[in-house]
């Protein structure tokens, strides 16, 4: 055989092998867009019993926990000059966003914060603008507005008679955050590996957050589903889910992986609907639908 003939049957062989694997992709994001859907859930269970301080002192140091491995393996990138910088980093991405997420969860169903977290690529594309001086675009202008009117249709909704403005306000800041974050990541943490930083940053919150945890701590007994909520918030959605998600942008990419924000929503509206029996109304559907199409339209290539 010819060393032609021997790259022309390597090179046929290629997409055979990528189409007999394409099945993990879909699989693999669906299952972090049902982890991370999830979430809003646990937070839903978990924050009227805890609080928001306690739910997410939790949840960082569960985090923190689970990916601490990974900074051992690495400490030697991350001297301590380093670490104010993750500290305050993580407290604009992970501490802030969470104690928003959490309090919005105490008043309003838990679709509501999955709608609203989609709002987070419109938000990371508005900061890059104003902040950065990134062009945004015709397209990306045009799908903020539509993205925009999504939360306000979703702010006037009400569910049970009550309004679920203040709880789509926290959960838009909350978005607003993570597009923060976003950006600050994209710029400050470049070349450190991502599930060391995640385990500095999440650690550095706790530590930040832990007085308030404690003076805020449950009086009474929790009920040992809220603490089960609690532990999966932390492990399975924060620490398990950061490993699962740095492992997918390693291996098809941070365009493709993404896409998991159009999951997130229809997972925490329909385990909320499954579970706990919260209504989906027409205007959180309407709401969800201009949110997500501006997220798609954000997302095309030119």
């Amino acid at each position: 055989m010819s060393d032609m003939e021997r790259c022309l049957e390597r090179d046929a062989g290629v997409p055979a092998m990528a189409a007999t694997r394409d099945w993990r992709t879909p699989l693999e994001l669906l299952v972090l867009g049902a982890v991370w859907g999830g979430s809003f859930l646990f937070m839903r269970v978990a924050a009227p019993v805890f609080g928001p301080y306690a739910l997410v002192e939790l949840r960082l140091a569960l985090g923190a926990l689970v990916l601490l491995p990974f900074l051992w393996l690495a400490r030697a990138q991350f001297p301590l000059r380093l670490w104010p910088r993750l500290a305050a980093i993580g407290v604009v991405n992970s501490a802030l966003p969470f104690l928003l997420f959490a309090w919005a969860a105490q008043r309003a169903p838990a679709a509501i914060g999955a709608i609203c977290n989609a709002m987070t690529v419109l938000f990371a594309a508005l900061v890059a603008f104003l902040v950065f001086g990134e062009r945004i675009g015709v397209r990306r202008a045009l799908a903020l507005l539509t993205g925009f009117a999504g939360v306000v249709v979703l702010a006037t909704a009400k569910v049970s008679g009550l309004s679920l403005g203040p709880a789509v306000l926290a959960g838009s800041a909350a978005a607003l955050l993570y597009g923060v974050g976003l950006n600050l990541v994209k710029r400050y943490m470049v070349g450190l590996p991502p599930a060391a930083s995640a385990a500095v940053t999440l650690g550095c919150s706790a530590v930040l957050l832990l007085p308030l945890a404690v003076v805020h701590w449950p009086a009474g007994p929790v009920p040992p589903l809220a603490w089960a909520a609690a532990v999966a918030l932390g492990v399975l959605c924060t620490g398990l889910a950061f490993i699962y998600f740095y492992r997918l942008i390693h291996r098809i990419g941070a365009a493709r992986t993404s896409t998991v924000t159009y999951l997130i929503p229809l997972f925490g509206a329909l385990f909320a609907w499954l579970l706990l029996d919260e209504p989906v109304t027409v205007k959180m559907l309407l709401a969800g639908g201009l949110i997500l199409g501006s997220v798609a339209i954000s997302q095309r290539g030119p």
